[in-house]
């Protein structure tokens, strides 16, 4: 009971490249060895500190992982069961011939008009100008858009761009926005899917969502308040002084100054190697976000989205009636804990509201406009969802409001490992766990075959792995997610119900309302059993 009661771990992990001298012996509170020894060479995140500074914030090597919190919260959703039944079937005729786990339907529509179709409900809900996002584009933008969901492209695309065109404070060209736009299109089947663009206070300065619709041809764009990793604006790290400096001329916050011939100095010398970009906070109020949603109808926005982070209850209910009241068309509720790019680590930890507990203040706050007759957009929970089991319970919890699960680590890692696998295939050094399959694209990715029969051997021949990876993957997200609808008899989403879970603890029944296992089908038992 002590080990779950530390909820944090503090001052060594892999995430910073730091670790205890005495792993076991370490003080709870402060995560210090017992004996902090005079000599020391500095292996834990204090001792680091005392070196590198401000460096230790950020999870390492930067830029190229994607991390996440290690917290344990006393209520997450492996506090939840699936409730699976022998009894009938939703959405699909009783019969043990029909009644098969192929014929789930797993696709959704919304928005305002029904107009946006998903083949799977999820989407990657913004990834932007980080490298991770930039160096894994290819298999994100092409294997989403095959997969038939969607995919946001995050902030500070146009800002981070060196080739973009900006005059008068307003982008009026670029190359890496226009790049990930048509990957997405170029790939997209049957009209399925959409490619999203967001925006941060920088991106709107410079006109971004008003380009991407105009010159693009984006039809969904989304307004983001913020995410679950940090309560901040993004950040990255820049390795080149002559970019440090045209980031400050575009109005970035970097620092230390690029400016400063102190500064330039220090870095010429070696002193350190990477400047931090990093983005305004924004600041909401109603007047303004009401102007915003009528500029980007009037730029000709077909669809609008908020994405909001694990804020304070109160800022979550702003977001929920203001997505109501201006009529959008979906909100995303990001937890905390998670994080694709590089948020600081502490941070990541220690801020916020739990994903189940902003999931669950936000199923009570849509019910609560919902009971009013008020209109509610479609809603998408995000916070470390990487399974179908984990999918299948948020939409469960948040039924019947939540439509869509986004995640990105999950996919920005099934993209990464199968761009890996394209690399060694080519230096022809596969691992022997992966060529135990085979050598070649169609005996290493089990989607192969159909893929290769949908489009064809030419279009196939073009894919790269990246968009392989992630393509598998969600095939076998589906699979998974149909077989556990299955056995919950729900062969459509629109069925599943928070009924399809139990808690697995009182305290996780009182924070979700779902209830606890023990007291599941009390009053159809008694029936039962009522000789």
């Amino acid at each position: 009971m002590s080990m779950a009661m530390t909820f944090s771990k503090v001052n060594a992990s892999a995430a910073t490249l730091t670790k205890n001298r005495t792993e076991h012996s370490v003080v709870p509170a402060s995560g210090m060895c017992v004996t902090c020894v005079d000599g020391c060479i500095g292996m834990c995140e204090i001792g680091k500190s005392a070196y590198r500074g401000h460096e230790v914030i950020y999870p390492q090597p930067f830029g190229m992982v994607t991390t996440a919190a290690e917290k344990a919260y006393p209520v997450d959703y492996s506090h939840f069961n699936i409730m699976g039944t022998a009894v009938g079937a939703h959405g699909i005729e009783a019969d043990s011939d029909k009644a098969i786990f192929p014929a789930v339907n797993l696709e959704v529509r919304f928005g305002h008009d029904h107009g946006i179709r998903y083949r799977l409900p999820w989407h990657i809900p913004g990834i932007g100008s980080t490298n991770i996002a930039k160096n894994n584009w290819e298999g994100l933008a092409m294997g989403s858009a095959l997969a038939g969901t969607g995919l946001t492209i995050g902030e500070n695309v146009v800002g981070m761009d060196p080739e973009a065109v900006i005059k008068n404070g307003r982008v009026v060209d670029t190359v890496d926005l226009k790049r990930r736009v048509a990957l997405y299109k170029a790939h997209q089947r049957d009209g399925y899917g959409a490619i999203i663009v967001q925006a941060n206070v920088e991106d709107t300065r410079l006109g971004v969502q008003e380009y991407a619709i105009e010159k693009l041809g984006v039809e969904c764009v989304e307004l983001k308040w913020g995410q679950g990793a940090k309560d901040i604006g993004g950040e990255v790290k820049i390795a080149s002084l002559k970019r440090a400096q045209m980031l400050h001329e575009r109005g970035y916050v970097v620092l230390p100054d690029p400016t400063d011939p102190n500064v330039i100095a220090a870095f010429e010398r070696g002193a350190f190697k990477e400047f931090e970009r990093h983005s305004r906070v924004g600041m909401v109020t109603e007047e303004s976000f009401a102007r915003r949603i009528e500029e980007l109808r009037k730029a000709g926005a077909r669809y609008i989205f908020l994405k909001t982070g694990a804020y304070r209850p109160a800022d979550l209910a702003r977001a929920i009636l203001f997505a109501s009241r201006y009529k959008l068309d979906l909100l995303t509720v990001d937890g905390a804990g998670g994080g694709t790019g590089m948020s600081p680590w502490r941070m990541m930890n220690e801020w916020g509201v739990p994903p189940v507990y902003l999931h669950s203040l936000l199923v009570q706050y849509a019910k609560q406009l919902a009971d009013k007759g008020a209109y509610l957009p479609a809603l998408a929970l995000a916070g470390g969802f990487t399974f179908e089991d984990q999918i299948f319970k948020g939409l469960a919890l948040g039924s019947p409001f939540v439509k869509l699960i986004g995640m990105a680590r999950g996919p920005i890692a099934a993209a990464m490992v199968g761009k890996t696998i394209g690399r060694t295939m080519e230096e022809q050094h596969i691992p022997v766990y992966i060529e135990r399959f085979g050598n070649t694209k169609d005996e290493i990715f089990v989607t192969a075959g159909t893929l290769r029969k949908e489009l064809g051997d030419k279009d196939f021949e073009r894919l790269p792995t990246g968009a392989l990876g992630l393509y598998t993957y969600y095939e076998r997200l589906a699979q998974g997610l149909r077989q556990l609808m299955a056995g919950s008899r729900k062969f459509a989403l629109d069925c599943l119900a928070r009924e399809d879970l139990a808690a697995l603890t009182p305290e996780a029944a009182q924070v979700s309302g779902i209830q606890y296992i023990m007291d599941v089908d009390r009053g159809k038992v008694g029936r039962i059993l009522d000789l």
